[in-house]
């Protein structure tokens, strides 16, 4: 497991936590959304660098 897939995960457990903040806090459908999104990229990121499909 390299240094940036590592960040990549962590990042996207961070983001998938802050989905989760922002739920309970009823903020804008847009905006967990995009969090949601993005966490999900992250962590697909992260998982496919250390499978040695990407990077």
């Amino acid at each position: 497991m390299t240094g940036l897939s590592t960040i990549l995960i962590v990042l996207g457990l961070f983001l998938a936590g802050g989905v989760y903040s922002f739920t309970k806090q009823k903020l804008p459908t847009g905006v967990i959304t995009l969090l949601a999104i993005s966490s999900a990229f992250c962590l697909v990121a992260g998982v496919l660098r250390i499978q040695g499909i990407w990077g």
